[in-house]
């Protein structure tokens, strides 16, 4: 099953690029699938074809400078982006969606349902949505050095791509063709990043001044949170407790962790993902 590539206006002069499965006329409650901080809607595509192949409408939206969408100098905040997508749901009339989002994305979610409730039937929160870097480090400044993303532009795809393969074994090669895809490959073969570094740490400062607290607080819908739980015992007791934070916020939670799992679960996961999904979607059914 293939996607339908569109774009929607959703501010003026901007433009997010959007991927569409299954019938738009469906019975069936649509999905709204919101990618990370420097990732894009293709990551989504494994996890978007059986959903679309069980009935429901699926829609996997690039964010501002992400992926195909447009790129213009200002927004790049958890507040905006969550804007954008109320406005392209009411464009492309997704009322009462289960609306999935990935790390950063999860914020993202979390404040559309808190907002924009009329969007949203069920959130499901994807390795993320309770992401509070006011609480991971001391000062910004250690966040900032931290999570400053590391210079890539100029290196070549191929060598990118092999890097990526390596990294993650147990990828299918879409989900690896789907991360480079973070990354405009020039006619030389190399690369440049799609979300500037000055823009991606723009998101960041905004992950730091505007946790997801208030927003999950004042969900009142199914929420499924799905975090990828680390091997290691301290790590896997930081997301727990991070999510258990989460789950005392929320009004209907659910959690279904994945151990040992990587943090972009759609891309490793994503049959197992899809299963966990329809099984959310099966309660706003009901």
């Amino acid at each position: 099953m293939q996607p339908v590539d569109t774009v929607v206006p959703v501010a003026e002069g901007v433009r997010l690029h959007v991927r569409a499965w299954g019938e738009e006329s469906a019975a069936s409650s649509p999905f709204i699938l919101v990618h990370g901080l420097s990732s894009n809607a293709r990551l989504w595509d494994e996890v978007a074809v059986p959903l679309a192949e069980a009935g429901h409408p699926v829609c996997s939206v690039d964010l501002r400078s992400h992926g195909d969408s447009d790129s213009p100098p200002n927004g790049y905040d958890t507040a905006t982006a969550a804007r954008d997508l109320a406005v392209l749901a009411g464009v492309l009339d997704l009322r009462a969606a289960v609306v999935a989002g990935q790390s950063w994305g999860g914020n993202v979610v979390a404040r559309l349902a808190a907002a924009h409730p009329e969007f949203v039937a069920a959130v499901a929160l994807v390795d993320g949505g309770w992401i509070d870097l006011s609480t991971e480090f001391d000062t910004w400044e250690e966040c900032a050095a931290e999570l400053r993303p590391p210079p890539v532009d100029g290196k070549r795809a191929t060598d990118l791509r092999a890097f990526i393969r390596a990294s993650h074994k147990d990828w299918s090669p879409a989900a690896v063709e789907a991360t480079l895809a973070n990354m405009r490959i020039s006619p030389d073969g190399t690369v440049t990043r799609r979300l500037p570094i000055p823009m991606h740490m723009q998101i960041v400062r905004s992950m730091w001044d505007d946790p997801p607290w208030a927003d999950l607080a004042k969900i009142n819908v199914p929420t499924l949170l799905l975090p990828a739980i680390p091997k290691n015992s301290k790590g896997a007791a930081r997301r727990r407790a991070q999510v258990s934070k989460a789950e005392a916020a929320l009004a209907r939670p659910t959690i279904r962790e994945y151990v040992g799992a990587d943090h972009d679960l759609h891309a490793q996961r994503p049959r197992e993902l899809a299963n966990d999904l329809l099984e959310l979607a099966g309660k706003v059914g009901s």
